[in-house]
């Protein structure tokens, strides 16, 4: 009998690293989460995850900034970050090593706009745009079915954006304080400035209405580079309900000034429940490391 052929996947984030193996349909065999602690601790776990199973190539979709260059030296590693031990970690090498399989490597929200753009029908007359709101705030572009930024991967989180007129917090960024995206709408932000956990806070306070704020300058922002299609906000910071709020400062923001799909299907939610679009990009990235 032939062997199955599977496909790995890591969607590898600064709290937790979720493997998955699936077969060549996607449909997945087995799942698993592990906490992202030191290197050579993390990637022992998840080696040993995978060689339980016949995995023929693997897709990466990581925490950033990391290194996509093909032509570059540190292709495939973690740049400075400050998740001890992480910088200049070589994260595709080392699990190719250790698995003897081929590697597709990007970030995990380049990852989430694959999973999308498959989902959502492989369509290359459109432009995907995908971000996520969580510990973090990153985003990805699919455009006639590539990804944009073929030597450094987008960094829509650290884009600079004005504050509301009531937000006085100081900002969550080492590197930007309250200046960029990122140090104003992340996660952490929400404690920070009511001291409670962002899943315990009531959707009615304030500070969501700042986030969407943010957020939809940021959208503003990368559809008038981009004009997408389809702008997908991923991540636990926001909802459904949230988003029409960022609509409502989207609009407010163009005023009219260019011509826009309805809102309501321009800013969307993702296709793929429980935020496992990185995981199906990443099944199909496995498959191009094949072809690669």
């Amino acid at each position: 009998m032939a062997e199955e052929f599977l496909l790995g996947s890591i969607e590898a984030g600064g709290t937790k690293f979720i493997l998955a193996v699936a077969d060549t349909e996607g449909n997945i065999k087995a799942q698993k989460r592990i906490p992202t602690e030191d290197p050579e601790t993390t990637i022992k776990n998840t080696i040993e995850f995978f060689k339980q199973y016949p995995i023929k190539a693997l897709g990466i979709g990581t925490f950033g900034p990391i290194d996509i260059d093909k032509n570059s030296k540190t292709y495939g590693y973690i740049l400075s970050t400050p998740k001890p031990g992480w910088s200049n970690f070589d994260l595709k090498g080392s699990l190719e090593r250790g698995l003897d399989v081929p590697a597709y490597i990007t970030t995990d929200v380049n990852s989430s706009a694959y999973g999308e753009y498959i989902a959502r029908g492989k369509d290359n007359n459109k432009t995907i745009v995908y971000v996520t709101i969580g510990t973090g705030v990153g985003g990805g572009i699919i455009q006639n079915g590539h990804f944009i930024g073929k030597n450094a991967h987008p960094e829509m989180g650290h884009m600079i954006v004005k504050r509301h007129p009531k937000d006085t917090y100081e900002g969550y960024c080492l590197f930007h304080g309250s200046a960029c995206v990122e140090g104003m709408a992340a996660g952490p932000t929400l404690k920070a400035r009511t001291g409670i956990p962002g899943e315990e806070l009531k959707r009615d306070n304030e500070v969501f209405d700042f986030v969407a704020y943010y957020v939809a300058q940021m959208l503003y922002n990368v559809y008038m580079s981009t004009r997408a299609d389809v702008m997908v906000v991923g991540g636990s910071v926001l909802n459904e309900e949230d988003l029409k709020q960022v609509r409502k400062y989207f609009k407010e923001f163009n005023h009219d000034y260019v011509e826009t799909p309805d809102l309501e299907k321009l800013i969307v939610r993702p296709a793929v429940e429980n935020n496992g679009s990185a995981t199906l990009g990443n099944f199909a990235l496995a498959k191009k490391a094949l072809e690669d």
